[in-house]
């Protein structure tokens, strides 16, 4: 059975991401359609893109089809792009949202331009591709059609990047950055696994983040209900949590915000 995951700043309370299942079950009506999350903030690229970058190594293969469009009906590319890892298939706009999920999986070896593919609705409305390119092409991708009969093909060096900011390490610790939030005010950063092994942080020992004092631990319950932690989270991404509390609101986060850490031992 073909699996088509779905991920868009859709949310559930319009028609929007049922009328794409219905598209893709006309389509391809064995294919099994996985809801990865249409609760992106409206117009957040990154934030969806930082999603897919973590979420869809624990997907099955298939389509993952992804939209976050805020530039819908103007110049920006809608492509199709195959990686090199198991042959994935990635459907939605050049704009960045795909490229960190296409990174993880090993690259584009093969790029298309769908944005007049033969396999789209027509008529093609002017603001809501989401139905009539990109779940369309998904679909028939799904049921077997070939990539390269659903657009033009498209230098993979040509694509959109997405820039993110990079941690640096110094004599006075890691400055990191909040990359993302979630309901929790759990704090994602941009440290890699490098940065840690090259400071002088170390597991079960006390930090401070941005003068407040805290703890490299494991998981929430190694320090007391209010304290905060730098944690490796479920995804193996270094995160900042508070106990029972939130990291963004305790620390007064903005996304992007700087995040000095150091070792208080």
């Amino acid at each position: 059975m073909a699996v088509v995951t779905f991920l868009s700043d859709y949310g559930t309370g319009d028609d929007f991401v049922g009328v794409c299942h219905g598209v893709i079950a006309r389509i391809a009506p064995r294919a099994r359609i996985i809801d990865l999350t249409h609760g992106i903030a409206r117009h957040d690229v990154r934030s969806g893109a930082l999603v897919l970058r973590r979420a869809l190594p624990f997907m099955p293969p298939g389509v993952h089809l992804a939209v976050v469009d805020p530039e819908v009906g103007a110049a920006r590319r809608a492509v199709a792009l195959r990686c090199a890892e198991e042959e994935r298939l990635l459907v939605g706009p050049d704009n960045g949202l795909l490229a960190l999920a296409a990174e993880r999986l090993g690259g584009v070896v093969e790029a298309v331009e769908i944005g007049r593919s033969p396999l789209r609705l027509q008529p093609v409305s002017a603001t809501f591709h989401g139905r009539d390119v990109f779940a369309p092409v998904a679909a028939h991708l799904a049921a077997g059609a070939p990539l390269a009969e659903a657009g033009e093909p498209l230098d993979p060096a040509e694509l959109v990047a997405l820039a993110l900011p990079r941690a640096r390490t110094g004599a006075a610790g890691i400055v990191a950055h909040a990359l993302a939030a979630d309901r929790f005010g759990n704090v994602t950063l941009d440290i890699g696994h490098e940065e840690l092994a090259g400071s002088e942080l170390r597991l079960g020992h006390a930090v401070t983040v941005n003068g407040r004092a805290g703890m490299y631990s494991k998981t929430f319950a190694d320090v007391a209900p209010g304290e905060l932690l730098l944690y490796e989270d479920a995804y193996r991404t270094v995160a900042l949590a508070v106990n029972r509390g939130s990291a963004l609101a305790d620390l007064a986060l903005a996304i992007d915000a700087e995040v000095h850490i150091a070792a208080a031992w």
